[in-house]
């Protein structure tokens, strides 16, 4: 399996991809327009951003809450070999077309090696681990190939294998378990909830009450945690918890949280 290294963003190994590649629009999420293929304004000659130390105070809080998994590297150092797109247009315009495709692949990746590290997922974690270098044989695709990936399908057949050890790995959390698999839960009052175990993926959790909430050993893949309240919250075992969520939600000293992901400094 893949050390869990090579699927964290290496900021300082990119042409700073995510800066230029994708679109956002003016929003409370971005101060600004732009266009995919069009450098962001902040954006500097070393790639480096030129106002990291204060993204959310100047309305770029999108850009504290995306997390390329990983990517950004692979497309720079491997797929392009270390080639720079200011110096071809049709490098860059061929990297900004792979750059989305890798960073899905890569998200598959982090979530199969959680799954594959799982106990209970000892039923499938054969499938697991040939579904992981399935996807990894992929990311080594040349740049045309990449191009033409399937991520829906690809994601389709991982999914089915990811909520089958999710439901292993929950079937040890004892009573029923609440399935909210894409509910609409924006604002809502969870304050105290009793949500261990329960499926939670692809869930609208936006700015919803999550203090003291028991969300421990829930699936919260895919789910959106922004503006969410998870104060004194306990999250311990959460299973597909990535690191943007969390920082796209508000917590504190007493949210507890799963030893893969860090406290958020905004927290």
């Amino acid at each position: 399996m893949s050390e869990r290294a090579d699927l964290k963003a290496d900021c300082a190994s990119c042409f700073g991809l995510c800066c230029v590649a994708l679109p956002f629009a003016k929003s409370a999420d971005f101060a600004m327009d732009k266009d995919a293929g069009e450098p962001c304004r902040n954006l500097l000659a070393d790639f480096r951003c030129g106002i990291h130390a204060d993204l959310r105070e100047r309305g770029f809080q999108g850009c504290t809450v995306f997390d390329c998994f990983g990517a950004g590297q692979k497309v720079s150092q491997q797929t392009f070999a270390g080639r720079d797109w200011r110096d071809d247009p049709d490098v860059a315009r061929r990297m900004f077309q792979v750059f989305p495709v890798m960073r899905r692949l890569h998200e598959l990746l982090w979530y199969l090696d959680e799954a594959v590290a799982m106990p209970a997922a000892e039923p499938v974690r054969g499938e697991l681990r040939r579904a992981f270098d399935c996807v990894q044989r992929l990311t080594r695709r040349g740049p045309e190939e990449l191009a033409g990936v399937d991520v829906a399908a690809v994601r389709e057949e991982v999914n089915a294998l990811l909520l089958r050890a999710s439901e292993l790995a929950r079937a040890k959390v004892p009573g029923r378990k609440k399935n909210r698999r894409g509910a609409d839960l924006i604002g809502a009052r969870l304050k105290g909830a009793d949500l261990r175990g329960a499926c939670l993926r692809g869930a609208y959790l936006i700015a919803a009450d999550l203090r003291g909430a028991d969300l421990r050993d829930a699936d919260l893949i895919g789910a959106d945690l922004r503006d969410a309240d998870l104060r004194g919250a306990d999250l311990t075992g959460c299973l597909f918890l990535t690191q943007a969520q969390l920082n796209s939600a508000r917590g504190d000293a007493a949210t507890r949280l799963p030893a893969a992901v860090g406290r958020p400094a905004h927290w």
